[in-house]
């Protein structure tokens, strides 16, 4: 009987037959991965460690772009052969040795990086790189949720230490300088394999003037304080030693111009990275503001907020709403961490138990209330400048259109502009009238509604009165 370890030994033998008849023989052509690497290192890759780290999903471009920089000059290698991309480096040094894997063409995959372009970013491929004296072998991939890998995967042979040391350490500063996010309103979206951070998407920045926005006064003057104010004061608040980490609140029925008021504020302050959060992807908010502290000044925009206040996230054992989780990552922000949170929510009822039980979060809330008739008035002359409606009409029309929305009067002059197309001829106050009357008569109610329009009944959008000190939500004194 053959004892233990001839048994052992036979089983190494045949495991590497297996895998040599599963590849082609020597002799074909196919330079060999290990024999590269030697000639560029000078030394067995063997006998040099592999260092390893990791960067989020949506940072491949940013991770290629750093590591290009810190070397002076670089050669990029693929790999060919099958089922590579499971292997780690020591792996495929160590298969390449019975001609496994050879050298082939770098794996690509297309990403924007700005509005209007796009990069071809490395998703497999060896850095053969050089620095002063240094000499380096770096195996980038990309993120691959199909197969369970999450992260951006850098792993590094060095010859000597201190020159690894010295590459790694540079990494974070290179991926923040060189970072395509920078100055750029970006959102992200899951992915169809599992949990997890997916695709990144990079919006235009908006172009909305001042003059565009119509709201009660004082409204819009006190989130241009608490969110531009700031911003331009910075060094005066951390010389007073005041915190620059602020959160905004924007409440109020739908349709009255909370994600106008947004698009505004983005216009203003084009030097910041925003972060668009909307929804169910703010349970994404860890990685927005990871994002956003790392590229300060920033601004992460938190849409509909109260369609996460009950939801749950039951990763790692938590069971807490999302929103908590939101308001935490917000105090978890150093307080010269010049981020501005700005949220908006039609439901402040559903908010508002969260924001008591997380104080201090949220520094500001403001209504954006229905529009009165004067805001109605300059939503026609908004809307539709080239109406050349008189003070008449536009008092008529305020009258019959009380509790309605910015979103109704928007609707309700593209509705006129079609009549009067429809009937070829320029829009006047007859084809305005009969927009009028379409949208307030019974069929179209619930067009109003889905617009935000009232019907006449203005309800109470104010978040309740605050909790007395002490004293849990809902307690009686």
């Amino acid at each position: 009987m053959p004892d233990e370890a001839e048994v052992d030994e036979f089983a190494v033998l045949f495991k590497r037959f297996l895998e040599r008849m599963q590849q082609p023989g020597r002799g074909t052509g196919r330079e060999n991965l290990r024999d590269r690497l030697r000639a560029h290192l000078g030394v067995d890759p063997e006998q040099v460690p592999v260092v390893a780290t990791s960067f989020p999903s949506y940072d491949l471009p940013n991770v290629q772009r750093a590591v290009e920089a810190w070397f002076d000059t670089f050669e990029l290698l693929g790999l060919a052969g099958s089922n590579r991309g499971h292997h780690s480096l020591g792996e495929l040094l160590e298969l390449a040795e019975y001609d496994r894997f050879g050298i082939g063409a770098v794996d690509y995959q297309r990403l924007q990086i700005d509005v209007d372009e796009e990069m071809d970013c490395v998703a497999f491929g060896f850095y053969l790189g050089v620095r002063g004296e240094d000499r380096y072998v770096a195996l980038l991939r990309g993120a691959n949720p199909q197969y369970g890998r999450m992260s951006v995967d850098l792993e590094v042979l060095a010859v000597g230490k201190d020159a690894g040391d010295r590459f790694l350490g540079a990494l974070p500063e290179l991926v923040r300088g060189h970072n395509v996010f920078r100055g750029k309103v970006v959102s992200f979206e899951g992915h169809e394999f599992g949990q997890g951070v997916g695709p990144f998407r990079l919006h235009p920045r908006p172009g909305v003037s001042r003059a565009d926005v119509v709201l009660p006064d004082g409204v819009l003057e006190r989130v241009e304080r608490e969110v531009v104010g700031i911003a331009a004061h910075r060094e005066t608040l951390l010389t007073a030693g005041q915190h620059l980490r602020r959160g905004v609140l924007l409440y109020g029925p739908p349709g009255t111009g909370k994600t106008h008021t947004v698009r505004y504020l983005l216009s203003r302050l084009p030097e910041l990275t925003v972060v668009l959060l909307a929804g169910t992807s703010i349970g994404f908010i860890s990685q927005a503001c990871s994002l956003a502290r790392l590229l300060q000044p920033a601004l992460v925009v938190l849409e509909d907020c109260d369609l996460v206040a009950e939801a749950r996230d039951y990763s790692h054992g938590m069971e807490n709403p999302l929103l908590f989780q939101v308001l935490n990552e917000m105090d978890g922000l150093a307080e010269d961490a010049d981020v501005a949170f700005l949220l908006t929510t039609n439901r402040a009822d559903l908010l508002e138990p969260a924001l008591m039980q997380r104080p201090g979060r949220v520094d500001l809330a403001v209504e954006v209330p229905l529009p009165d008739g004067e805001g109605r008035a300059r939503l026609l002359s908004l809307y539709g400048p080239n109406l050349a409606l008189t003070t008449d009409v536009i008092d008529e029309v305020v009258a019959q259109t009380e509790g309605t929305t910015a979103s109704f009067m928007k609707e309700l002059v593209r509705r006129t502009v079609l009549l009067a197309a429809e009937a070829g001829a320029a829009p006047d106050a007859d084809h305005l009238r009969a927009a009028v009357a379409e949208l307030l008569s019974s069929r179209d109610a619930l067009t109003r509604r889905l617009l935000g329009a009232t019907d006449g009944e203005v309800p109470d959008y104010s978040p309740p009165e605050p909790a007395r000190p002490g004293l849990y939500p809902g307690a009686v004194s």
